[in-house]
């Protein structure tokens, strides 16, 4: 029998999942991105330069920064900037950023220029890191079709859709989408990023203390899935709609 949630939702419900584009005045795609009280910014900036491992071979780049509001936490969190290094969390979460959204691209099509997407956290309540997959992925779409509307390039050069979701086993139960207090509680955490063809390009699974049987994983990454399917869908509405 299901347990009641923190906030009402069925274990396989997600939170409210809301992405409003161009909002951002100056940059080629960006967008708010909402699942409940999480909150991030997401900015696609296009620039013609690529990293010198790209110079001379025709194809581009995607990056991706993460980073976090000093308030967006219950606390204050101190800024990058004045430890004078990059927060390890903060590295690890925009490298999987980066990752996730290389693999649908397709570099040759999008020629020698590198689009980075800065993913900032105005509010945090858990899964901030699929959450800026989710939505960097539209705002990187909106990028390529700023290059496409310019006669930049001739094609949108995204191969398939991509979106992460967090799945986690509390109190006994597989539940989708955690907020904090749920992922605080977790005896095991997970994130999946997958495209919309239901192929995996991240896993991230741990037993918060203790081992935790295969079942468990194997129920969890077809939650996740389930999950997957639906943030698509918002992100293929979403880009459909006229604004």
């Amino acid at each position: 029998m299901e347990k009641v949630r923190v906030d009402g939702r069925k274990n396989n419900e997600l939170r409210k999942v809301k992405i409003t584009r161009d909002f951002i005045k100056y940059a080629e795609g960006s967008v708010l991105v909402e699942f409940g009280d999480t909150k991030l910014i997401c900015t696609a900036s296009v620039e013609d330069r690529v990293p010198p491992f790209r110079k001379g071979t025709g194809e581009g780049w995607v990056t991706a920064e993460y980073d976090m509001l000093p308030r967006a936490t219950i606390s204050r969190n101190a800024r990058d900037r004045n430890l004078l290094k990059i927060n390890g969390r903060s590295n690890e979460i925009q490298r999987l950023i980066g990752r996730s959204l290389r693999s649908v691209v397709d570099f040759k099509v999008l020629g020698e220029r590198t689009i980075t997407i800065d993913c900032d956290v105005i509010q945090a309540d858990g899964g901030t890191r699929t959450a800026a997959i989710t939505g960097g992925f539209v705002a990187l779409m909106d990028a390529c079709g700023f290059l496409v509307n310019n006669n930049i390039i001739s094609e949108i050069p995204i191969r398939d859709f991509v979106a992460g979701i967090s799945v986690g086993y509390v109190d006994n139960q597989e539940l989708l989408d955690l907020c904090y207090e749920e992922d605080s509680r977790a005896i095991v955490d997970m994130n999946v990023v997958m495209t919309s063809s239901g192929e995996l390009i991240e896993v991230q699974a741990t037993g918060e203390g203790n081992p935790f049987p295969r079942k468990v994983f194997d129920n969890l990454l077809d939650l996740a899935q389930s999950g997957i399917e639906k943030l698509i869908e918002i992100q293929r509405n979403v880009l459909l709609s006229k604004e």
